[in-house]
């Protein structure tokens, strides 16, 4: 019911910078939170950054002064500025969203939702 479209991803040098976007559209009532996870070869998928509808955001501490994650609301809509990139910043990057859908009408009630994109590549080499 929910898909989510990301754009974004590539190769850059050490030092370069993306910017990566995630959009959530179907039936969605409402979206509690909006993230990036990542996940390197062999290494377990970790969170990058999150945010909620209300602003509050985490970062992992690798990222921290380095990435910024924003999000448009009316557009469900997430973003993830990624700069000073490093090697180690090398992998498949994955936008998940999570929320309410339905709720259209009596017969069709909000039921919670987490949904996943389909992962982008981001490789950070010289």
């Amino acid at each position: 019911q929910v898909q989510l479209v990301e754009s974004g991803g590539g190769l850059v040098q050490p030092g370069g910078s993306l910017r990566l976007s995630c959009a959530a559209s179907g039936n969605i009532f409402s979206i509690n939170a909006m993230g990036w996870y990542r996940q390197a070869p062999g290494k377990p998928r970790e969170l990058v950054a999150s945010i909620t509808s209300g602003g509050s955001i985490n970062y992992a501490d690798s990222v921290k002064g380095r990435f910024t994650i924003s999000r448009d609301n009316a557009k469900n809509t997430v973003y993830l500025q990624m700069n000073s990139l490093k090697p180690e910043d090398t992998a498949v990057y994955y936008c998940h969203a999570d929320g309410e859908v339905g709720g259209s009408s009596w017969n069709d009630p909000l039921e919670l939702f987490g949904s996943w994109g389909q992962g982008t590549q981001v490789t950070v080499s010289s």
